[in-house]
């Protein structure tokens, strides 16, 4: 129930998130889901290709790793 803490509930988020956001913001997109893996596997579609093979399976498209 993150609404009932709002304030601490928005510095975990911050907490959990901005490493990530760093990560990006310095390596670009491409170059930081390919260098960080817990990034990558969060990574549905980009660049017109799905890149997640649950996903891939659920619309019957096909998958392309990262």
């Amino acid at each position: 129930m993150p609404g009932a803490v709002a304030r601490t509930s928005t510095f975990a988020l911050n907490n959990a998130t901005l490493p990530f956001v760093l990560k990006l913001a310095d390596l670009g997109p491409k170059a930081a889901i390919e260098a960080d893996a817990g990034l990558r596997n969060g990574v549905n579609v980009a660049e017109g290709k799905i890149r997640h093979r649950a996903v891939a399976e659920a619309v019957g498209m096909p998958y392309v790793a990262y």
